[in-house]
């Protein structure tokens, strides 16, 4: 019988207590949602990789600072998310997913079809990516970012009202928002 997995806040604990396997295991369990999340966010794949790097070493920085008073996922999609608004104000300027279907930027891997369905198969599945893309571009910022939190950090409404700081009804609201123009825009797409 496999034995539990540590929970996340036992093992920031036991990083900020100097064990930096705590941190390899924290690391490998969380970094494909985190990576998701920013990729989606910032279709500029070097940029992704660098907000990365600062989530990763904010959590390594500030580790002794994390209180468990909610959960180490919503924490560590905080800090994600304020790297990401940190981001944005540098650049400037909103940057559209629309780089997710250009020719030879990778799709999205949660889309694309396992090679076995062969060419039509992987062609109708990149159409699908580009065309989730492209409705993702056009949602409100805030519905967006609650979307990709729930989609792609797979957090429940409680958590990502908190990540967004918002009350549980406006993250659901968002939450429902979203999926109702993604759906018509897919439609539409279709």
């Amino acid at each position: 019988m496999a034995a539990e997995p540590e929970a996340d806040e036992a093992l920031i604990a036991r990083y900020a207590g100097g064990e930096v396997a705590a941190f390899d295991a924290l690391y490998r369990r969380h970094e494909i949602r985190i990576w998701r999340y920013l990729q989606r966010n910032i279709a500029d794949r070097a940029l992704a990789e660098e907000l990365m790097q600062e989530v990763w070493l904010a959590v390594a920085r500030d580790a002794g600072r994390y209180r468990p008073t909610a959960p180490f996922v919503t924490w560590l999609f905080t800090v994600a998310r304020n790297r990401l608004i940190d981001a944005r104000r540098r650049q400037r300027r909103y940057l559209s997913l629309d780089a997710l279907a250009e020719e030879g930027a990778p799709m999205p891997e949660a889309l694309v079809t396992a090679p076995a369905a062969g060419p039509l198969g992987v062609a109708v599945s990149e159409d699908a990516a580009r065309a989730v893309a492209r409705a993702l571009d056009e949602l409100p910022h805030e519905q967006r970012d609650a979307f990709l939190l729930q989609a792609e950090g797979e957090l429940s409404v409680e958590e990502v009202a908190a990540v967004t700081g918002s009350s549980f009804e406006t993250a659901k609201s968002r939450l429902r928002y979203a999926r109702s123009k993604l759906r018509a825009l897919l439609e539409a797409y279709a």
